[in-house]
């Protein structure tokens, strides 16, 4: 059981360090730990610290955003032949020491996904600012019914593990953040989700978060998301909860004015309502329609999707990357992390030209190549 601990990373160089070595490197049940650092275009020492501390590094460039960097290393991680992947911040706020923790309901077969409550447990609560705690409350109260009643307390919390079956599932497309996202998404698709109680630090110790850093710079990214995310996966109730909404005043405007009619055998003064009742009853018949036409599209989403899961486990399940030897140049360990073919046979000179022509930097360290050969 290999288990790849995934930290995304930006101008993190005084916390890094300390995160990737409280990293358990021996824990039940898990025979072989790998920690990979999503370097966000940092601008100061974060790189050079983590690979350091022993850990694969992947620079991105250009800030694509927290939700593609989340990706990124996602991806990674499962071509080192990831049983279990536990995303972590790099900030500090979580502890590293607790990952046996959140694994437990994973390797007792309990759950496919498990996520870190910080609110589940009173006495665990941690101190945080008045209006980054209802706004936590508010968003998990929208996606618990967004997923159908689900009591999910807490969806915004970075630290969270999935195994092989919820990383072959995961499919995202939210740039600014994954949060919200992976829970409708995986619960969607059926996966066990389940949250531990874990203790943890409620403000960062260096810096400000750079996800988070303004409450309504926040909701205003992630709410798009939210939204995009349920049209896509629940568009009958996206569009025909809209048609809802425009039917019911449109009806009972109708009703109102039939009902004056009736009574009075005129419809004064309400004749201007007769237009608006046909307006809105029009709308939401329209709107219906194209509820159905979307639930058509989103059957033929989950036929790719199922395309997709297939496609992945062909391409990861069973395979172990080929391993990265002290013995050769750096360049040449560095191009064998990203090499396409698991062919420990093939060439070393195909390394180097996959190294040339990988997109993302990366850089590691000898003494973490010697610990994994």
């Amino acid at each position: 059981m290999k288990l790849v601990v995934t930290i995304p990373a930006l101008n993190e160089e005084k916390t890094i360090a300390q995160v990737i070595a409280g990293v358990p490197r021996k824990i039940h049940g898990v025979s072989e730990v790998e920690v990979i650092v999503a370097n966000d275009g940092s601008t100061d020492q974060t790189a050079e610290r983590a690979t350091e501390a022993g850990a694969l590094v992947v620079t991105l460039h250009n800030r694509p955003g927290l939700g593609k960097v989340f990706g990124t290393a996602f991806e990674r991680a499962m071509r080192r032949g990831a049983d279990i992947i536990v995303n972590i911040d790099g900030d500090g706020q979580f502890d590293p020491a607790d990952i046996p923790t959140l694994i437990h309901p994973i390797l007792e077969g309990e759950a496919d996904f498990v996520t870190c409550s910080r609110f589940s447990d009173p006495a665990l609560m941690p101190a945080m600012p008045t209006v980054k705690f209802w706004g936590n409350r508010a968003v998990t109260s929208i996606i618990n019914w967004v997923c159908g009643g689900t009591s999910f307390t807490d969806v915004s919390c970075g630290f969270r593990a999935f195994n092989r079956e919820a990383a072959y599932r995961l499919t995202l497309f939210g740039r600014f953040t994954y949060t919200q996202e992976t829970f409708i998404d995986l619960f969607s698709k059926g996966l066990r989700m389940a949250e531990v109680p874990l203790k943890v630090r409620g403000v960062r110790e260096h810096g400000r978060s750079r996800v988070a850093s303004s409450i309504f710079k926040y909701a205003t990214n992630s709410l798009p998301i939210i939204l995009r995310a349920m049209r896509d996966i629940q568009p009958l109730k996206f569009f025909g909860g809209i048609a809802a909404l425009l039917f019911v005043p449109g009806f009972l405007t109708g009703a109102f004015v039939t009902g004056w009619y009736l009574y009075k055998a005129h419809t004064q003064p309400y004749m201007s309502l007769i237009p608006i009742s046909g307006i809105l009853i029009t709308l939401s018949f329209l709107l219906g329609v194209l509820a159905l036409l979307a639930d058509m599209l989103g059957r033929h989403r989950r036929i790719s999707e199922e395309l997709l899961y297939l496609a992945r486990r062909k391409m990861y399940s069973g395979k172990k990357p080929r391993p990265v030897m002290a013995s050769i140049r750096p360049a040449r360990a560095v191009a064998r992390l990203f090499e396409e073919s698991w062919d420990v046979k093939a060439d070393e000179s195909d390394a180097d030209e996959t190294l040339a022509a990988s997109p993302v930097s990366v850089t590691t360290s000898v003494a973490r190549a010697s610990h994994v050969a």
